[in-house]
């Protein structure tokens, strides 16, 4: 029974997923994260799970694996897996939603740190020679814009709490009652846009958030607010920030994530009003050994147990 892995960080820190594979009889093969089709289909014949990071799922790899149970994305976003096509398959697609969510929380709320103060910037100039006296912005008691109050999202506020920021959140399904707990108050996505100095990002990429900050809605944010993007490149139009931050529509952006990935060059990494990090936020070792244990987790919980893996994103019963 295969096991073909092509996450780069799957047992990074900690080879307990490995052993518990092989414990359970599994042959665990590692190929690299940007593996062509070709490598995979060799071994794909008698493959029953996958645990990908961004490999493109799609109907021409499932013809080739036609012993394949389980696709254990090792993170949140199934983006690059094609539900409609495992769900005809009856081929389970697996995420794992939480165990990278203070990383996660951390990361972003270090961007907004580094947004507002200009820390990239500083280190820039002061690493070139300069002493730059940089004029910047204040985090403590401004408002927080959050928009996707799930997992990763309660943790930004919670963290926001210790600045005495006003939080205000916008969610497709509200979690009412955390927000009464922790005094959060939801609003529509036009009144959070207006109002909030920062703008965190924590929603999946779906027809309804593809696209969401285009010009229109950057148009909306106050001219001294900063916009964090730590969810999917897609959800925001990266032509349409460029424009915006080059025109001073917004004081600045910083953003983990992108379209296209990896990216050597873009038009925003010449704006210095702009921080790009190249998708690492959930990367610490807590949170790396916790997505890979339980991505095996769910596996032997498929292919052993006969069981309905934990988390469970395309439907299948």
């Amino acid at each position: 029974m295969k096991v073909i892995c092509t996450s780069p960080s799957f047992a990074k820190y900690d080879a307990t997923p490995i052993a518990t594979l092989q414990q359970h009889g599994f042959e665990l093969i590692t190929l690299p994260a940007d593996a062509p089709l070709s490598a995979l289909a060799p071994h794909l014949a008698d493959t029953v799970a996958l645990i990908v990071a961004f490999t493109d799922i799609n109907e021409e790899l499932l013809a080739l694996a036609p012993q394949l149970k389980i696709v254990c994305k090792h993170g949140v976003g199934v983006d690059n897996i094609n539900l409609d096509a495992t769900r005809a398959r009856e081929i389970y697609v697996t995420n794992v939603p939480d165990a990278n969510k203070h990383a996660v929380a951390d990361f972003a709320f270090a961007l907004i740190l580094n947004s507002a103060r200009q820390i990239t910037q500083a280190a820039i100039e002061t690493r070139a020679g300069s002493w730059p006296r940089i004029f910047a912005t204040d985090v403590y008691g401004k408002t927080l814009g959050i928009i996707g109050l799930g997992n990763i999202g309660k943790q930004v506020a919670l963290r926001a709490n210790g600045f005495n920021m006003r939080v205000i959140a916008f969610d497709f399904y509200p979690d009412e009652p955390f927000a009464a707990e922790h005094g959060i108050e939801f609003v529509t996505l036009d009144q959070l846009t207006e109002t909030s100095d920062f703008i965190t990002l924590h929603m999946p990429l779906t027809d309804k958030t593809q696209n969401l900050f285009d010009a229109a809605r950057l148009k909306r944010m106050k001219k001294n607010a900063f916009l964090i993007n730590a969810s999917r490149g897609g959800v925001v139009n990266e032509q349409d920030l460029y424009q915006a931050l080059l025109d001073n529509v917004i004081a600045g952006a910083a953003a983990d994530v992108f379209v296209q990935e990896p990216l050597t060059e873009h038009p925003l990494f010449t704006l210095s009003n702009f921080i790009p990090t190249s998708h690492i936020a959930g990367y610490t070792d807590g949170a790396i050994s916790a997505i890979g244990e339980r991505c095996v987790t769910q596996i032997v919980q498929c292919i052993q147990q006969g069981e309905r893996p934990s988390n469970v994103m395309n439907g299948l019963e």
